[in-house]
């Protein structure tokens, strides 16, 4: 029998990796040790259970994820003060790797942005960056934050804001080995020959088709645990036939592996499966959170679970209410004209990050798990 002892820490390191894929002895060495202590049962599980590849050496650990689906918006990038990436970010985040790829071992922010703009500036892309304003020096300050924050690269002297301010400069060490891990494709980029770009992303993922009725179950199972595991509820209206029929008569199984392996504990309803976190970790949006945003939050999906939709305007309205009703508590500024709309799109962003609402159009429409927020009628009990 194994220790309890050695089965927690084997579930420390998954969930570690879970929320951090890229774990770097830099920023995480604790974790890092422990995963390389369990590797081999941990690379067995994921190769079993996920088909998901795990590397790890003395410097990094990587867990190559793939995505449940490739058009999936709602969980992006975001920035050290919580900003979300915009297309320009992404942009200039994929031009910067490209840059540092062929950098020396030292670079300075300078000439990163040197090197960028030189790239942008290639007719075929259809990208305008000239670093003219201060929103895209911001830009590529968050940037080279994320790959600091990644451990891409190393700050050796100077400070991003100077730059900002165009009053200093930056120097880096670029960290080959953790660049070399960052791509999770399925196969490599330079094997594509798409022209569009969807046709190249969906090349870039596309996965082996089985050709065996054993080993369509077995990519099946995989594609149903990474679901469960990446995405906050799993419904069973969002699968084929054959992957509800599979998730039905094996849910019990499947999850039960999932909460042995992770803590996770499955939350089952007749119309799908919620992983829950009770350690509220392994989660990039929470609900409910504190403060305005995270009571408005809260209310809107109240308000959405006792009626079939909304449209834009009723929401609108209602949060407008609640700002007067809770003006005292909320921060400054939200019974201002025009401050409802800003807090209810922040609001329908983490709804539905988290697959609680649907949005199409003007209208937005509760999801089945979102009844978890329903309120029922209080009851007074006598003695």
């Amino acid at each position: 029998m194994i220790p309890a002892e050695e089965l927690a820490q084997r579930r420390t390191a998954l969930r570690s990796l879970l929320a951090r894929p890229l774990l770097t002895a830099a920023h995480d060495p604790d974790r890092l040790v422990l995963v390389r202590r369990h590797l081999a049962e941990l690379r067995a599980w994921l190769t079993r259970e996920t088909g998901w590849r795990l590397t790890a050496d003395a410097e990094t650990a990587r867990l190559f994820k793939t995505v449940p689906a490739g058009d999936d918006a709602t969980h992006p990038a975001r920035g050290r003060s919580g900003e979300r990436f915009g297309r320009r970010r992404y942009v200039v985040l994929c031009l910067a790797l490209a840059v540092l790829e062929r950098a020396d071992a030292q670079t300075t922010l300078g000439r990163l942005a040197e090197e960028v703009l030189n790239s942008a500036a290639e007719p075929e892309l259809g990208f305008a960056f000239t670093l003219d304003s201060r929103a895209e020096r911001a830009d590529l300050v968050a940037v080279v934050r994320t790959l600091l924050d990644w451990g891409v690269l190393r700050r050796v002297a100077g400070d991003e804001d100077a730059y900002l301010s165009a009053a200093g400069d930056v120097l880096y060490d670029v960290r080959r080995p953790v660049l070399a891990t960052l791509l999770t494709p399925a196969r490599g980029p330079s094997t594509i020959g798409a022209a569009s770009f969807e046709e190249r992303l969906a090349e870039l993922t596309a996965e082996p088709v089985a050709d065996t009725d054993d080993l369509r179950n077995q990519a099946m199972r995989r594609r149903l645990t990474r679901r469960l595991l990446e995405d906050p509820v799993v419904y069973y209206d969002d699968l084929d036939a054959a992957e509800r029929a599979y998730l039905v008569s094996q849910r019990h199984a499947i999850t039960r592996r999932i909460e042995e392996a992770t803590g996770l504990l499955a939350e089952s309803r007749a119309e799908g499966i919620a992983m829950v976190d009770p350690d509220d970790e392994l989660t990039d949006v929470r609900m409910p959170e504190q403060r305005t945003d995270g009571h408005v939050t809260l209310l809107v999906a109240e308000h959405l679970s006792g009626r079939d939709g909304a449209t834009m305007e009723e929401l609108r309205a209602f949060v407008r209410q609640a700002a007067a009703a809770h003006v005292s508590f909320w921060r400054k500024g939200v019974t201002e004209p025009g401050a409802e709309d800003g807090l209810l799109a922040v609001a329908l962003e983490k709804l539905t990050a988290l697959r609680l609402v649907e949005v199409r159009g003007d209208r937005v429409r509760g999801l089945p798990a979102i009844a978890r927020y329903a309120l029922g009628t209080p009851v007074i009990r006598g003695q």
